[in-house]
Order: C-alpha cells, then structure tokens, then sequence
C-alpha cells in the first residue's frame, strides 16, 4: 500500500482532532506529503472513524492513484498550499473560536507574544465555496508567509513539517482565538507593538 504509515498517521492525528473538539462530525480535513504524493483524509466520513484504506492517495495535480474512497473536497486548498510553502502537512479545522473570529474580523491580532510561533498576525481569507479554485487562492495568499490562516466564516488552517506540527499549530490557533474573544468579554485587547514582538524573538534567540 502506497504511503500505508502516512495514511496510519492521518487516522491518528483525526482522533486527536476530534478528541480535542477541533472538528465535528464530518468537517474538516487533513493531508501528509511524501515526495510527490499525497494522503488525504476522504470527503463524509468522520475523522475519528477513519482507517488506512479510506484515505486515498493522489499525485500533485489532484488524480488518484491509490484509494477507492473519494477525496477531500478541499484537495485543491492542500494542492495549492503544498505548491507554494513546500510544507510536508496540513491540517483544516472548523473549532468554534476560529469560526467565530474568521466570521467576525480580517485578521487575528497579536494579543499574546505565541502568535509568533505560527508567523505573526493571523490572516483570515476572504470568503469563497468550499472545494474551489477561488477558495484555493485566498488561502495560499493568507498562508503566505505564515503557519496558520483563517479562512472566513468556515474554519483555519495550519502547516507544519510533519502532522505533529500541523496539528498543534490548528490547535494554538484556536487558543489564540478563544483568548481573543473571552478578552473582548471583558474589554477591549491591548494588542502588543512590534517593539514587544520584535523583544521576545531576540529573548528566544538567546536561549
């Protein structure tokens, strides 16, 4: 079976999206490259329940070439990404925090010096259909640069060397955002100065 440990590792990492309440249901996708193929998560079956042999794997133009299971929706958003950042994993998510800031701003502001750690102020994409060429390019732009993106009113994004790093890059996205909006509760967030920002990557260069 073709990428038989990377489609062992998109059944994995769907149960930790689950388990943590980053999908729901059916929402949201994952992919893994290898080379010049990709194992993506197949389209109306939940991540938690996936197996390896549900998880059809494609060349970079989108054609199958392992798998009965029809893919993602969202192959042209992964194909798009992995086309212009060389990354090696992407996550997709529809958590809460998310989709309420992705509904409700054009970007994430840095309220917490983390935000570094996926690139600084977070785009949100503007919106388009899901599975489209157009949805496609507004991601790759928003990505540009970045580890994570919003995309508006529909979920995030996040990119990292291995599933590992994609995973945990969704998952403090989604904290940065329910941190921006339990603070809103409160009053308005103070937004930290890209002196403060540019004063903890010197911090983190020394150790």
């Amino acid at each position: 079976m073709k990428l038989a440990e990377e489609r062992e590792r998109l059944c994995e990492t769907g149960r930790r999206m689950v388990h943590t309440g980053l999908v729901l249901g059916t929402s949201g996708n994952i992919s893994i490259r290898r080379g010049d193929l990709v194992a993506v998560s197949p389209g109306g079956v939940a991540l938690d329940r996936l197996t390896p042999a549900d998880c059809p794997v494609l060349d970079m133009s989108g054609n199958v070439v392992e798998g009965d299971r029809k893919p993602s929706s969202e192959v042209p958003m992964h194909l798009a990404i992995y086309e212009s950042t060389g990354t090696s994993a992407v996550v997709h998510t529809h958590s809460t925090y998310a989709v309420v800031v992705s509904a409700t701003m054009t970007e994430l502001p840095p309220i917490h010096y983390n935000t570094l750690l996926l690139g600084g102020v977070i785009r949100v994409a503007p919106y388009a259909t899901y599975g489209t060429p157009e949805l496609a390019g507004h991601v790759r732009a928003a990505m540009e640069g970045k580890q994570a993106a919003l995309m508006q009113s529909h979920g995030a994004v996040a990119v990292g060397g291995d599933l590992d790093q994609a995973f945990e890059g969704a998952r403090l996205l989604e904290w940065l955002c329910s941190v921006y909006v339990k603070a809103k509760m409160i009053g308005e967030p103070r937004v930290l100065t890209e002196r403060e920002l540019t004063a903890v990557v010197e911090r983190a260069a020394r150790g």
